[in-house]
């Protein structure tokens, strides 16, 4: 984690979701941040994920802001520690993003930058969906480790779309490699050499973090087009 992120103040804000239910979720603003990034979790993961803090943590050096929001209710993740009764609910994940991008929209934090997203797992596929939903709003989308295989609206997503897979993660990369070929917008899969599905492996998450900030540099830029 560089210096300059470590010493970024995170804000822990509850995002309403109707009902009288919230979603918790922590908001990092670097300064003179030229966009915003909202992860999205799956398969038993969260916003404490170790992994994608250490991604978020390098957008923040790269002056990009990061929302970092749970899908899913302290009850809903007890149940699905439980038995996983949540985390391939596509749909459900899918409407909770859109919630959250229309909650960053009108939030003064960050409602003035432009709105990427990073998915991991199942969350990969949540985030496509929810690309596809929000076409006029989504700048760019990240996978990492993803299941957009998944994803229900692949042929509609019209945001810059990258695929991070590990080279060692042979099933995933079929996957990924399958859904690619649906995606009908700017898109690239970027194979990180020597990696297994979690990116353990020395360098290998580093990797991950420099594919991603470039990508998300690029696209939310004021001047978007070409490849990063």
């Amino acid at each position: 984690m560089s210096t300059l992120a470590a010493n970024l103040k995170t804000t822990a804000v509850q995002i309403p979701i109707g009902g009288g239910t919230f979603l918790d979720a922590d908001i990092v603003m670097p300064p003179q941040a030229k966009g915003v990034v909202l992860f999205a979790h799956g398969s038993g993961s969260s916003r404490h994920s170790p992994r994608n803090q250490y991604v978020a943590s390098e957008l923040n050096f790269l002056q990009i802001a990061t929302v970092l929001a749970d899908l899913l209710t302290p009850m809903e993740e007890q149940l699905d520690q439980r038995g996983g009764a949540f985390r391939f609910d596509i749909p459900m994940l899918t409407r909770r993003l859109v919630e959250v991008i229309d909650w960053a929209r009108s939030y003064d934090l960050v409602a003035t930058l432009p709105i990427a997203l990073f998915g991991a797992s199942t969350g990969a596929a949540a985030a496509l969906d929810a690309a596809a939903e929000r076409p006029d709003v989504v700048r760019a989308v990240v996978s990492r480790g993803g299941r957009p295989d998944l994803a229900t609206r692949l042929g509609a997503v019209k945001a810059p779309t990258l695929l991070i897979v590990g080279g060692n993660d042979p099933t995933v990369l079929r996957m990924n490699s399958d859904a690619l070929q649906h995606l009908h917008c700017p898109k690239e899969i970027e194979v990180i050499s020597g990696a297994t599905h979690l990116f353990e492996e020395p360098g290998t998450l580093e990797a991950v973090a420099s594919a991603a900030g470039a990508w998300f540099q690029h696209y939310l830029s004021p001047a978007q087009g070409g490849s990063p």
